[in-house]
């Protein structure tokens, strides 16, 4: 293995001509000859940099309108080349053995995403010479050195400051390992177009879940520790899809601070009025809404202020002074989560200099995005559970009807319930979350537990609507409720005893909404 090549020639492909101009004035003053596209050649001119054209250099044009230029084997042929192997061949056919190769592609990704722009504008996109050449470079990397990012420029030259024009082989190998990473994620993007254009043209819900699944997941960093301190943690995110999430203060973030944010995040969604969420270990243990975030706040704060202890509290507007100088006058709060935060509440924030503070894009969920659970040597994948949350749908079973206020308070708590660990349900009276029960064994447990949490803050669940996350197998959980004087019951139905459930309570003089949608959260 050759430990350093000095570098004499350099091949020069560039779409992003970021700092080429500067780097190529240092390789020429390093004496070194440039090969260059014509479209790279145009750039390096006009600054009056020479190269030679590779078309001179092979004798063949570039020919297709472009499509055809570095596809030739005297190109392959310098950069697959081994000194003490191939000299023969080298001389033989007049070959020049390239030591540099600076190469970055046509904007595939970017060419999708634009708007007004045809098929053929996107194949077009797809670039055939420049992934070939990185290949080549990168299996070579005991004799070439390839780069593919301008981020790399100035390390080059100052390597080569330093060892007299010659790059050492670790860095060789580091920059192949860059460049096949770089060739993978535009290869990858290109099957996934593909992938959307045969899904998009066969309508049916077969094509939902693909039998090939086509992510890049990249750490965007890692974690101060996984869900306890012995585990060790990072954040990925999908290059598919866009995570517009930023941390603005505070120290780095745990496994569990991102998952709870998940959570949050994806609850605080589901309400377009000024809303609150609290959540505590995966569970919303707080919610309300309110006029303004501040009273919000207070609401979710006050239904449950021991749970809310060390939790993660998520808004759906613009943060403010007051509502900020309650939460660090009244609680310990781990992070604090919203889309937008003013500037006096964040010199309030700064005061408590551990405090986590994100900001996330308010964005709409979009319903095909999947759900990833990794599981012993697998993935489990589902179709995404967000959905907007409407009453038309929903059946009123019970003789008695639900009030307005009844229906207003029900189409709340299912948009809590859904983000509940099962089995789970939520009393709510007034916008606001009462008393939580959830990740019991059995739905009675989840009542049982919920109504004693009541009883321990001395909370009456008297006119309360309760929702559960999935239906009522016995009447027994029926008889329970009713003796806490709920209400209202909202609820999915499907059990094979409905019609128990339904006469047990018109026994007791309850309104029941079934939904015919669950909401299991495991």
């Amino acid at each position: 293995m050759k430990k350093n090549i000095i570098i004499k020639n350099a091949l020069i492909s560039v779409f992003d001509k970021t700092g080429i101009i500067e780097f190529s004035k240092s390789l020429v003053q390093k004496k070194i000859n440039l090969f260059s596209t014509s479209g790279t050649q145009k750039i390096l001119k006009s600054s009056g940099i020479k190269s030679k054209n590779i078309s001179e250099y092979t004798n063949i044009p570039e020919i297709l309108n472009g499509r055809v230029k570095t596809l030739h084997h005297k190109i392959y042929a310098g950069i697959l080349a081994r000194s003490e192997k191939d000299q023969d061949v080298i001389d033989n056919y007049n070959i020049t053995q390239m030591d540099l190769v600076i190469i970055n592609f046509y904007p595939f990704l970017e060419t999708v995403n634009k708007k007004k722009l045809n098929s053929n504008d996107i194949i077009e996109a797809i670039d055939i010479g420049g992934p070939t050449i990185v290949r080549a470079a990168a299996k070579n990397y005991e004799y070439i050195t390839v780069v593919t990012t301008p981020n790399d420029y100035n390390n080059i030259i100052k390597e080569m400051d330093n060892n007299n024009n010659k790059i050492s082989q670790k860095t060789r190998l580091k920059l192949a390992y860059i460049a096949l990473q770089y060739v993978f994620n535009y290869d990858f993007n290109i099957v996934k177009h593909f992938s959307d254009l045969i899904n998009n043209d066969i309508n049916n819900n077969s094509n939902i879940l693909p039998k090939y699944l086509n992510y890049i997941f990249k750490k965007k960093n890692n974690l101060i520790y996984g869900e306890n301190k012995h585990q060790k943690a990072g954040l990925y995110i999908n290059l598919s899809q866009n995570y517009n999430v930023t941390q603005i203060q505070g120290k780095t973030l745990s496994y569990n601070n991102v998952s709870d944010s998940d959570i949050a995040i994806s609850c605080i969604r589901e309400f377009n009025e000024p809303a609150c969420v609290i959540v505590k270990h995966g569970n919303p243990c707080g919610a309300a809404i309110s006029k303004d975030h501040y009273s919000a706040y207070l609401s979710a704060y006050n239904s449950d202020s021991t749970s809310a202890f060390g939790g993660i509290i998520a808004f759906n507007r613009t943060l403010k002074k007051r509502a900020a100088k309650t939460i660090i006058n009244q609680q310990f709060v781990e992070l604090i989560i919203a889309p937008n935060i003013t500037n006096e509440a964040l010199e309030i924030f700064s005061q408590k200099q551990n405090l986590r503070v994100l900001k996330y894009h308010n964005e709409s969920i979009k319903k095909d995005e999947l759900n990833i659970k990794s599981i012993n040597g697998a993935f489990l994948i589902q179709t995404n559970c967000f959905n907007h949350i409407e009453n038309i749908d929903w059946k009123i079973v019970s003789e008695k009807k639900p009030t307005e206020k009844e229906i207003c308070d029900a189409l709340f708590a299912l948009k809590i319930v859904k983000y509940l660990k099962s089995n789970a349900v939520v009393y709510v009276r007034d916008l606001t979350t009462i008393s939580i029960g959830a990740g019991q064994t059995s739905r009675i447990d989840a009542i049982k537990i919920a109504i004693t949490k009541a009883n321990e803050k001395k909370i009456s669940l008297k006119k309360t609507i309760i929702a559960s996350d999935a239906f009522f197998p016995f009447r027994d959980s029926i008889e329970t409720i009713a003796n806490q004087g709920t209400s209202c019951i909202i609820q999915p139905g499907g059990s094979i005893r409905d019609q128990e459930i339904i006469s047990s309570v018109n026994q007791y003089n309850i309104s029941m909404i079934f939904t015919n949608k669950r909401y299991f959260k495991h």
